[in-house]
């Protein structure tokens, strides 16, 4: 039985407009399997700094969306930056890419609305979209 990685926008649009998500996503998010990677509160909370992203107190956005999106915490490993290394220049984002590294390593089904992560899709990541 997989366990799902939000992508931070999957866990935005997640509390925000879970009907705006693709059926698969919002299915799998509903299953209550769910993970989300302190690497999504740090990424909110740098956009909201920098005036990108209203979500009010990041701190509290985040507590609000492990808890509603019955989520386990996964914290970034050594681990899961080294398996960055292993991924093709794709793109840049570095959140995006280390959560790529996140989902390789502990084995998690990666949940994303990002057109460009399923182009890393392998046998070592599974990628929802």
């Amino acid at each position: 039985m997989s366990r799902y990685l939000l992508d931070t926008n999957a866990a935005l649009l997640g509390l925000s407009t879970p009907e705006s998500l693709p059926g698969k996503v919002r299915e799998a998010m509903l299953a209550g399997r769910n993970t989300l990677s302190v690497l999504a509160y740090w990424e909110v909370l740098l956009k909201s700094m920098k005036g990108k992203l209203d979500v009010g107190d990041p701190r509290a956005w985040w507590l609000d969306a492990v808890n509603k999106l019955s989520a386990t915490i996964v914290q970034l490993r050594v681990e899961h930056i080294s398996a960055i290394r292993e991924l093709p220049p794709i793109h840049q984002d570095p959140f995006d890419r280390a959560l790529i590294g996140q989902a390789m390593v502990e084995d998690l089904t990666l949940v994303t609305l990002d057109g460009d992560i399923p182009k890393y899709a392998s046998d070592r990541l599974r990628v929802l979209v």
